[in-house]
């Protein structure tokens, strides 16, 4: 009898010592006077034959997988709120590795279409259950993702909470997302500096969310280079009623500097409600080392 020939091995792949990777921490708090905690976040690792959760802690390379983090804040009565921005990272747990395999079809990825449809797909679910369910009427929520694959950063986001990227060495910490706000289009234009912001009684009346009354939804869609060194958050705007912009710096330059066991988004969320707590408090922190 003819003995079979032993399949060669397949070559191992070996990522170089240099190659990028991720770390990535999140964190969620209820807040001093809330008395449920309506903001979600999730972190997923997928390909277009896989998909898998993350942890609130986890490092690991920049290479044949791609990852995805977002955070939501739901607003509506009852638990409405609590729903809705669990419908919308579910939504995103499901729909964006749908949607890249789907797009993987021989011709080079547009980000920026998926992004698009899984924002449009998430506002007609939201819309859906809101008219289908008494205690649903009126839901809606915020929704920001990032989106890194090597090289990339590729981000969506609608409502009032944040997508930053603290860049340079370091140096420059820039708000990536546009706050979906009359305020936050006064804070943009000059109008007013971030103290006043941060009180002015409008400043949480949102002109677009996901859900609700809202018949179109159009999301705010970019991209920006991803290199070793950079540190991106995602955070609700708890987060932001107890740091300014240079606490938020200031934590997010420590990064390198903390234990491997240390998560730096809970310390920016303990931090955020010490210094205020009246609303829920979500980061997630993700650094390119």
């Amino acid at each position: 009898m003819k003995s079979k020939q032993p399949r060669p091995a397949r070559p191992v792949r070996r990522i170089h010592a240099t190659a990028p990777s991720l770390k990535w921490y999140g964190w969620t708090d209820c807040g001093k006077i809330r008395t449920h905690n309506e903001d979600s976040f999730v972190g997923l690792q997928f390909n277009v034959h896989e998909v898998h959760h993350l942890g609130k802690i986890g490092a690991a390379p920049i290479g044949a997988m791609n990852y995805a983090f977002a955070v939501s804040d739901g607003m509506g009565g009852a638990n409405a709120g609590e729903f809705a921005s669990q419908i919308a990272v579910e939504k995103t747990t499901e729909l964006l590795p749908l949607l890249y395999q789907r797009s993987a079809g021989g011709r080079e990825t547009d980000f920026a279409e998926i992004l698009e449809k899984l924002f449009k797909q998430i506002h007609r679910a939201l819309v859906y259950v809101g008219g289908s369910y008494e205690e649903c009427v009126g839901m809606q929520t915020t929704l920001s993702v990032c989106w890194f694959t090597p090289g990339r950063v590729h981000f969506g986001h609608i409502g009032d909470s944040r997508i930053y990227r603290l860049t340079e060495g370091g140096k420059r910490l820039k708000q990536l997302s546009h706050d979906d706000t009359h305020v936050g289009w006064l804070l943009r234009n000059g109008r007013i500096r971030e103290y006043e912001a941060r009180i002015h009684p409008r400043r949480k009346v949102l002109q677009k969310a996901l859900g609700g009354g809202n018949q179109f939804v159009n999301p705010q869609i970019g991209s920006v280079p991803c290199r070793a060194g950079d540190v991106f958050l995602l955070c609700t705007d708890g987060l932001m009623e107890g740091l300014y912009d240079s606490g938020l710096g200031e934590q997010l330059r420590s990064a390198g500097l903390i234990g491997p066991d240390a998560n730096l988004a809970h310390r920016l969320v303990e931090q955020a409600v010490k210094n205020d707590g009246r609303d829920n408090t979500t980061a997630m922190v993700v650094q390119v080392v």
